[in-house]
This record gives C-alpha cells, structure tokens and sequence, in this order.
C-alpha cells in the first residue's frame, strides 16, 4: 500500500489557490485506491494553519504546515527545506503537487535531496492494472503517454487546469506545526514587490472563461487590396478591453516580427498557442484569421469549446478541429461583435 502525501503552497493573500484546489481532487482520487482513502497533506506559507483549516472538509487523515513570514513568499531555499521537512515527517511512497511556477522551482529540488524519482505536466494520474499511472503530453512530437514507475519515493506534479478543483468548506483539523530553521544565508533572496500592468493592459489571463487567438490573416491584405494592421490591432485591443478574454496567437503570426513584416505591436512569443508555443486551458476558445492547421491546433486540445472565423470554407478548423466555423470577414464580425458589448457595457453601467 502506498503513502501520499500532497505539498501545497499558499498564495501571496494567505489562501489556496486554484491549482491547489485542483490537486486535491488528485490526490483524494488517487489514495482512496493506493491507500485506503489514508493521506497526508502539507502546506508551506506565512500563515499555512489557517489554510489547512480552509481546506478542512478534503478528507486528509493527515495534516502539517510549515508556517512563518519567511515561508510566505517564493524562495528557493526556504521552499525546499520546508518541503524536506514535510516529506521525512510523512515519509511518503507517492509525493503529489501542483505545477506552479513556485513548485516547479522547488520540489525537484527536494525530490532530489530525497533521492526521488520526479515527473511533471501530468494531466492525469490514476491506476491503471493495479499500477499508478500518469498522463502526459510531449509537445514536440504530438503523442499523449501514459507512463509508471517502480521506483519510491516517487514525485509528480500535475498540470494546472486539467481537473475540476475541489470545492472547500471550512472545517477544524489537527494540523502538526513543524519547526524549520532558515538561516540567513538563505533568506538573502528577498520580494520587495511586483510590477504588473494595469489590468485593461494584461493581455495573458490563463483564468480568463475565454481565449482569442489572433492568426496571420490580420496582417494580409483585405478585400480592398490594403493591410490594415492598426485598425486590426484597435479592433482586438478593445474586444479584450470589454471581454477581459486572453490573447493567444499563431506561431506564424509572432514569427513575422523577424521578418520584417508588418506585425500586430502588442504580440510576443509568450502569446503562441500551437506545438512549441503554450497549451491553455480556457473554457472557450474563438480563433480568428488561422487556418486551423495541425501544428496550431494541437495547442488547442485542453479548450472545451472551439470556435473559429474564417474566409476559407476548406479551412482546416472546417475538419473536424472545431465546434463551430463561421465562414466570415473577421474584421466586419469583429467591428460588429465590438459594437455590441459596448451597447452592453453602456446599458449595464
């Protein structure tokens, strides 16, 4: 039988968040078939306690934090010696986590002071023929692998976004305070604040119900035989303005910058949706100016419900990729959708 245990992290605010949240749902799933519904879980941050009693109704048989101002923010060094500490005090078989960019940096770490095997981006963990198993893509070669291992202690970090989270209720818990030293030589990293764009300006909001993907057809010519890239640019700008959507695009359409090409200004490659690119996971997804092809769409597979816009009836969205194609001018569909929800937006205030 295995032992279980999930490490969590707090959010700047005190709480849990979504990822974490989602990781519940992992690993109560996963140690009602390994072991017997019996798990632990650990948290890490300033006020850890509170978030365990947060979470309190998960079904944990086992509970500890690793609480304190110098665990509250992400370090390095204090993540992995709290996460340590939390493993030899549950001396686990089966360690889960969320893939955050906080874990991501620190539980390999503490996977290999442990001497652990450690796997990440899971999509799925279950078992599978009285074996666990996890799910996972390889981006590069476009295959989905399901893959165990026979070596303990092993380590996986499950892939935000790919499971519902689990719905908390409060509820008083035991939870086992540990006491973890951090000398100052590793409280030399400090967070002094966080410099962020205003909110009408953030253009990636990975929480965000839907993701607008901008092709290269924006920057082709248009029916009058003219580019139109600065009205293409306002026209998406103000969709995001008024729908608080995520802004994606096509590898094509980022690469055109190198080119020398006339290219939409607000658009990085930290916006590619496709095979080298990111792989969101919003509800709804409305594609415009993209033919649909193969190497693009694989992005896309984690996107409940697909929509796209296109002059071309043979597209490969038309294929099967998406749920619904509407064979249009994106930029009057545009103009017309914006025009719209400023109608709404006037209406409710």
């Amino acid at each position: 039988m295995e032992r279980v245990l999930l490490v969590l992290h707090t959010e700047p605010d005190g709480a849990l968040g979504k990822a974490a949240l989602e990781s519940i749902s992992v690993a109560r799933a996963l140690a009602l078939e390994v072991a017997a519904g019996e798990w632990a879980i650990g948290i890490v941050g300033a006020r850890a306690i509170e978030a365990g009693h947060s979470v309190g109704n998960c079904g944990a048989t086992r509970w500890l934090a690793v609480s304190g101002r110098e665990f509250g923010q992400s370090r390095y060094a204090t993540d992995v010696l709290a996460v340590e500490a939390i493993w030899r005090a549950v001396n686990p078989t089966l360690v889960l986590a969320p893939g955050t960019s906080r874990w991501r940096r620190a539980i390999p770490g503490a996977a290999f002071r442990m001497g652990a095997a450690i796997d990440t981006h899971a999509s799925e963990v279950k078992v599978l023929d009285g074996q666990v198993v996890l799910r996972r893509w390889y981006y590069r070669q476009r295959i989905e692998a399901i893959q165990s291992r026979t070596h303990r202690p092993w380590c996986i970090l499950t892939e935000p976004g790919t499971v519902e989270p689990f719905v908390a209720s409060g509820a008083s818990v035991t939870v086992e305070s540990l006491e973890v030293s951090a000398p100052p030589e590793v409280l030399r990293t400090t967070v002094e604040g966080i410099q962020a764009p205003p909110a009408d300006e953030q253009t990636i909001r990975p929480d965000a119900e839907l993701l607008f993907v901008a092709g290269a057809g924006w920057t082709k010519k248009q029916a009058d035989g003219k580019v139109h890239v600065e009205e293409a640019a306002q026209l998406i700008l103000e969709f995001l303005r008024l729908t608080k959507c995520s802004l994606g695009s096509s590898k094509s359409l980022v690469d055109m910058a190198s080119e020398g090409q006339a290219v939409l200004p607000f658009l990085t490659h930290l916006h590619q949706v496709g095979q080298t690119g990111s792989t969101p996971r919003h509800p709804k997804g409305l594609a415009t100016c993209c033919h649909g092809e193969e190497p693009h769409v694989v992005g896309w597979r984690f996107i409940r419900e697909r929509r796209a816009i296109n002059l071309d009836p043979n597209c490969g969205w038309a294929q099967g990729k998406a749920d619904v194609l509407y064979v249009a001018d994106a930029f009057e569909v545009m103009r017309e959708l914006n025009r719209l929800l400023k109608e709404k937006e006037e209406a409710t205030g």
